[in-house]
């Protein structure tokens, strides 16, 4: 379509200038001529595309048979994908010209987006917005911790929706409004970005960006699967978070997934939760704790709460009373997860004191909950806990194509004006 219009601009450039000297019937018949041009102009036939990225060894062996190709073509897909990581099928050099040619003539690609922004913190974290084929941007953050054994860490925050739907009060991504669901391989994608950046693997991923995973459970377990079969990140190095969604609990369970259950609790009782989370008014405490009940009795996996500390709202020693004893009434097989709420442009939250989260945590642990502090990253960067938000979730980025075209009918009504 670009080059239509391209094409109509230049030819109609003349007698466009001339017509305004002209009468208004045929300044009038010249934009008529014009955008009927553009209306009939014939768009070439794009086959429909297809994704190498997500598809198993035996996958692409058997996609190698069908396009007339030996089947260990589909082992060098896999190695080409997954371990080299190159980004274009075009560059898949150790292959025949002419498979290159057939695969893009029946519509596949490799499934990987380039990146838009890349933003360092001061203590290393990196957040990447990658520009996905929409014009949509997907923010997805590189967490890098050195033990103290020597041994390092990489953590990969991934996203699962652009945006997000169900607007926690305390989080900037609900704030910046919701587009749409992720495909699994754009999932995947954001885990292979991150270890480019890092040049190094990712060891731990966590469903913790953008987006509510539950919402999006069939692409979240597609991408799990291939991080696990074709990354190679072990199940238990993976956390699925979610802040609850009715009747998906028990689905998840039922993969009997060997990774982490982390549900964003926030509040010990439905009152305060309900204004902290607005979607609880639709999924109950009580109904939520009674499923993590069952996850748990299903899975034998310990489900983590997450809890956001909110200065003067949920923080005090009485909230975390409260909760050890809603847990017990739960239990067993709980930990909490405390998380100093990270500041949010135009929240009217706070963070809460040092002192503060540690009374908390020890008013729990002398309840005999098992708690935890999640260490603040990324904070510089808004690639902390809640921060992840840009301009483009609802709306995509506007393209140089998409303004020509704008521009051009735009022009004609001045002219005919």
């Amino acid at each position: 379509m670009l080059a239509v219009s391209m094409a109509l601009l230049h030819h109609c450039s003349t007698p466009l200038a001339r017509a305004v000297s002209t009468p208004a019937r045929d300044r009038a018949r010249a934009c008529s001529t014009v955008a009927m041009a553009m209306a009939t102009a014939p768009r070439k036939s794009q086959p429909q595309q297809q994704v190498l990225l997500g598809m198993s060894e035996n996958d692409l062996q058997q996609l190698a048979l069908n396009l007339g190709q030996q089947s260990f073509r589909g082992k060098q897909l896999y190695h080409l994908i997954y371990k080299r990581k190159v980004r274009e099928i075009q560059e898949f050099i150790q292959l025949p010209q002419a498979f290159r040619n057939e695969l893009e003539e029946a519509g596949w690609k490799v499934g990987r987006s380039p990146t838009f922004q890349t933003v360092t913190a001061a203590d290393g974290t990196v957040k990447l917005l990658l520009k996905l084929e929409d014009n949509r941007l997907v923010e997805t953050v590189g967490i890098p911790v050195d033990e103290d054994k020597g041994s390092a860490r990489l953590t990969a925050c991934v996203s699962s929706q652009v945006g997000c739907p169900l607007r926690c009060s305390f989080c900037a991504t609900g704030k910046g409004g919701f587009s749409r669901n992720l495909r699994s391989h754009e999932i995947v994608e954001q885990v292979m970005a991150i270890e480019e950046v890092f040049n190094r693997r990712v060891t731990n991923v966590v469903f913790m960006g953008m987006g509510e995973p539950m919402l999006n459970l069939k692409a979240v377990l597609e991408a799990h699967h291939c991080l696990n079969k074709d990354i190679q990140i072990g199940q238990r190095m993976m956390t699925i978070s979610t802040v609850g969604v009715p009747n998906t609990l028990k689905k998840l369970a039922s993969h009997k997934l060997q990774s982490t259950l982390a549900v964003s609790l926030h509040a010990p009782n439905q009152k305060l939760r309900e204004k902290i989370v607005p979607s609880a008014k639709s999924y109950p405490l009580n109904a939520l704790m009674k499923d993590c009940r069952e996850y748990y009795r299903e899975t034998n996996r310990r489900v983590s709460f997450e809890y956001a500390l909110l200065a003067g709202v949920n923080d005090s020693v009485d909230n975390a009373i409260e909760l050890a004893k809603l847990l017990h009434e739960w239990g067993p097989g709980y930990h909490v997860n405390l998380i100093p709420f990270n500041p949010v442009e135009g929240s009217e939250y706070r963070r809460p004191y040092k002192k503060a989260v540690q009374a908390f945590a020890a008013a729990l642990e002398s309840n005999k909950i098992t708690v935890s502090i999640r260490q603040t990253r990324g904070l510089d960067a808004n690639a902390a806990c809640g921060q992840l938000r840009n301009n483009f979730q609802k709306n995509p980025l506007v393209t140089d194509a998409e303004n020509l075209e704008t521009e051009l009918p735009n022009m004609e009504l001045a002219v005919a004006s």
